[in-house]
């Protein structure tokens, strides 16, 4: 059950209701059976084994935590918690691909497959490591520990939400709201539109180029690139948007994940709007502690620090050399921007450019670009491909037929394909700057004090296109092999 298909469409609003009429002491276990049967739509019993065991591992080591004051202990009951986490995170995310490259054939191997694990094992380490530095008291209530970590809206693609955040929000009681009603579902609805109106038709670009790279060069890499670049922010920011407003609907606000990622001037500003959750763990779990262990090596270490933390960044999205090449990309972008920030302010001053109202444009325009060379090796499928999409961006191309123009520059898909996305980005863009110039946090919140007339020509109009528009047949999203 994914969150663009029709049998969601009919859950989501049967849990509400159960939901609803329920005393605020048994709604956190309505959300919880409805988060294990939700998982269990995907027909893999072994999923809710591993969701059982990393539950079960996370909460006994953080009560066991609360329990000793023993700094010996407290670390063996931190690691072995972590390491029980990571077990089943490696098992099932990276034997497969192991036994493959090694040519390697056992009858159980599709038993192997990873969906949603990366997020709740990662939230799960997460919960203990704040516990075990004593940020956070444990939960003693298995039943919520349980549910913070299952919470059906986040459980595939995240956000990673750290116990801190969602755990009170579940304790509290909920009181229907109808703005927050509205909000919710147009959270929601804008969400699906991303996806399957606009990523989806985007894929219809990408597919037939990026999956046969070798028939193409030049024009058509490139277009098909910085589709691609779009594709995966309108398809994962879509979900996170259907996240966050199904999970609004319940009375919880779970992190925003997305802060217009493609308007950051430098590659960390980047990072600090793309996946915001995971940007954050990444962050404090991993660069953190190695920034603080290699400390004495100054700015060597941060960027060390760097270069490892975005490598295990790759490994986290699977176990493929493309994925490993994309965050040494990142890696590298990051480490070289410590030895070349403390000169940028000086470069841009001495060539009288520092106030400069381009020097934005030229910075957002070089970032894109960057971020986009990196998506090559993300998007390609292996490792040969993704250098041949490199060496073969420029070629020389001309215009010179209608045939050409139809398999290079519309890339297969008819005219009228080509300008009905390229008028649906340039909506999206609006709408997104229209929202963000207002101050509002979201469309939602947007449209709370404008006019009836106003606030329901929006709704007719979403609507409207997602019937219209919707690409029917691709409904996987892009973050859930993740």
């Amino acid at each position: 059950m994914t969150f663009n298909s029709l049998s969601y469409l009919v859950f989501l609003p049967i849990i509400y209701m159960v939901f609803y009429i329920s005393k605020d002491h048994f709604r956190w276990l309505v959300l919880l059976i409805a988060s294990y049967a939700f998982y269990s739509t995907f027909k893999a019993p072994q999923l809710l084994i591993v969701l059982v065991f990393v539950t079960g591992i996370s909460f006994i080591c953080g009560v066991m935590l609360s329990r000793t004051s023993d700094e010996h202990k407290r670390r063996l009951i931190f690691w072995s918690g972590t390491s029980g986490c990571l077990f089943f995170l490696v098992v099932m995310k990276y034997v497969p691909p192991f036994l493959t490259v090694c040519k390697i054939e056992l009858p159980y191997t599709n038993f192997l497959i990873s969906i949603g694990i990366s997020y709740f094992a990662f939230q799960a380490i997460s919960y203990l490591a704040d516990v075990y530095l004593e940020l956070l008291e444990p939960e003693q209530h298995l039943g919520y520990h349980a549910l913070a970590l299952a919470f059906f809206p986040k459980l595939l693609q995240g956000p990673i939400e750290r116990g801190g955040d969602l755990l009170p929000q579940l304790r509290q009681p909920y009181v229907f709201n109808y703005d927050n009603m509205r909000s919710a579902l147009l959270l929601f609805t804008w969400g699906l539109l991303k996806k399957v109106v606009v990523a989806d038709r985007l894929a219809m670009f990408v597919d037939p180029v990026y999956n046969d790279v070798h028939a193409y060069s030049g024009i058509p890499l490139v277009i098909a690139t910085y589709a691609y670049a779009l594709q995966i922010f309108f398809d994962f920011s879509g979900y996170t948007d259907m996240a966050r407003g199904t999970a609004r609907l319940f009375g919880i606000n779970l992190t925003e994940n997305f802060n217009s990622p493609y308007l950051a001037t430098s590659i960390a500003d980047f990072w600090r709007r793309w996946h915001i959750s995971f940007s954050r763990w990444i962050l404090d779990y991993i660069f953190k502690p190695l920034q603080m262990a290699w400390r004495d090596y100054k700015q060597a270490g941060t960027a060390l620090a760097l270069i490892v933390t975005f490598f295990v960044s790759g490994i986290w999205h699977g176990a493929s050399f493309g994925y490993i090449v994309w965050g040494g990309m990142h890696g590298l972008y990051l480490a070289a921007s410590t030895y070349y920030r403390p000169y940028q302010k000086k470069l841009h001053r001495s060539l009288g450019i520092e106030k400069n109202k381009y020097l934005k444009i030229w910075q957002i325009f070089v970032t894109f670009n960057m971020v986009c060379l990196a998506w090559i090796f993300f998007r390609a499928g292996s490792l040969s491909d993704g250098w041949y999409v490199l060496m073969h961006l420029v070629s020389p191309f001309q215009l010179t037929s209608a045939e050409y123009i139809h398999r290079n520059i519309f890339l297969g898909q008819s005219s009228r394909e080509f300008f009905v996305v390229i008028n649906l980005l340039v909506l999206s863009a609006l709408i997104s700057y229209i929202v963000q110039r207002s101050g509002k946090r979201d469309l939602g919140s947007f449209l709370k004090d404008r006019s009836l007339f106003f606030r329901w020509g929006i709704y007719y109009m979403l609507v409207f296109s997602i019937v219209v528009f919707t690409i029917y047949g691709n409904s996987g999203f892009i973050y859930y092999k993740f």
